[in-house]
């Protein structure tokens, strides 16, 4: 499945934009409406983690596919958007790189 440097960045954007969304719509909330800080604590430090990875990820996959600046900086881009790695993997998917 992870036979190319591409798959691997989009499994791992895949990730990391979940984990986003995770954060900012469900632990987000539980912290503001039940009180439960210590959620946001968790999946915090789970998003930062997969981030620094998803980030390492992008440097991988431009090393060895000489990926251009357009896509490293939407890659970038996107990881601060929810939902941003979605859009990002379908335009992926209509290119030539998957």
């Amino acid at each position: 499945m992870l036979n190319s440097p591409i798959r691997l960045f989009r499994v791992f954007g895949m990730i990391e934009g979940t984990s986003l969304v995770i954060l900012l719509f469900i632990a987000m909330p539980l912290k503001y409406m039940a009180g439960l800080a210590e959620i946001v604590t968790v999946v915090g430090s789970l998003h930062g983690f997969f981030f620094i990875l998803y980030l390492l990820v992008i440097a991988y996959t431009t090393f060895k596919t000489r990926w251009a600046l357009r896509w490293i900086f939407s890659s970038v881009l996107v990881a601060f958007i929810p939902f941003g790695n979605y859009v990002l993997d379908y335009r992926l998917q209509k290119t030539h790189y998957v």
